[in-house]
């Protein structure tokens, strides 16, 4: 599943091609990726072609496209488009006579336009998934209980799509604010992975960068939340941002060939992680250090959480 620098790599790579160009036409090719656009194929075709694409914005793992009118650019937008790329979705810009892609689900035709260069832009944006857990849907826009901007993105508005606003925001959010966050982790009265994991506290963390920031920062993921002191939220939410940052710069991590970016190009920091998947390896802060520790795997919700036993000591007081 991706997690926020998957999305916010698409996200980059959209608001390049996509922003200020117009939808002139939508092919449906499997109506089951459009199954939470509840008004139907026809609905979505009608709303989303002739519609201009005015910034492309995230929160988390949630993405969209604010649309506005074509013939009236700058009015009050009301509705976005909004992409859920679930465990294999891909939102690929293709040119029009490229050879169709074996999952192609829906293809947008967009208006002609040209980079900086002055280079003609390709003019297809094809929504690819090959399990069938993501979609597209179009969905109203509300303004935001805080005011600011909804998401991660150009614009300044106010605006958030209905079903993105139980989301909290993510570190990588300029509203995203710490000291609120504190307030609200120290109520949780929880284990701390599980805290970082709860899209409703803070969102964008998926099981890999939870695990990764956990190592860096030197907490174990049961440390209970109404134990952390100001400074130690700090130090966790740096080390959160630091490596979505690192992860972003090298276009993310694709363990295989279903999470790319918009041009197809697989990310790299896979090869760059310190504790997911590394199981029966040194620590490599531990080896730095002179000391011998392999990290270990433990059962965590159903899943795996990957720690270092000394640099990341399990607290008495552990919560799960």
């Amino acid at each position: 599943m991706p997690e926020l620098p998957e999305v916010e790599v698409v996200r980059r790579g959209l608001a390049r091609w996509v922003t200020g160009r117009t939808i002139d036409a939508v092919e449906v090719l499997d109506p089951r990726s459009l199954r939470r656009h509840v008004d139907g194929v026809e609905d979505f075709t009608g709303t989303v072609a002739g519609a201009r694409v005015s910034d492309v914005v995230r929160r988390g793992k949630f993405l969209w496209m604010i649309l506005e009118d074509a013939d009236a650019p700058g009015d009050s937008p009301h509705v976005a488009l909004m992409a859920h790329l679930g465990m294999s979705g891909q939102l690929l810009i293709e040119e029009p006579d490229a050879p169709l892609e074996k999952h192609l689900k829906v293809r947008l035709a967009l208006s002609p336009a040209v980079d900086d260069d002055g280079t003609d832009l390709p003019g297809d944006l094809r929504f690819v998934d090959q399990r069938i857990f993501g979609g597209m849907f179009v969905a109203d826009l509300e303004a935001t209980p805080d005011g600011q901007p909804g998401g991660l993105g150009a614009s300044d508005l106010p605006l958030i799509p209905h079903q993105a606003a139980h989301i909290a925001r993510d570190p990588l959010d300029p509203a995203f604010s710490v000291d609120s966050f504190h307030d609200r982790l120290r109520g949780r009265r929880t284990g701390l992975k599980r805290a970082l994991l709860d899209q409703g506290l803070i969102s964008g963390i998926g099981n890999i960068y939870a695990d990764e920031a956990l190592w860096a920062a030197g907490f174990h993921y049961a440390r209970p939340t109404d134990t952390m002191r100001r400074p130690d939220t700090r130090r966790i939410i740096d080390a959160v941002t630091s490596v979505m940052e690192r992860a972003l710069a090298a276009g993310g991590t694709s363990f295989d060939a279903l999470y790319v970016n918009v041009n197809g190009a697989s990310g790299y920091f896979a090869r760059d992680l310190e504790a997911y998947g590394r199981e029966g390896r040194p620590c490599r802060r531990c080896a730095a250090e002179g000391r011998t520790t392999l990290l270990r795997r433990e059962s965590f919700m159903n899943r795996s959480s990957y720690l270092c036993p000394y640099c990341q000591p399990r607290p008495r007081n552990a919560r799960p």
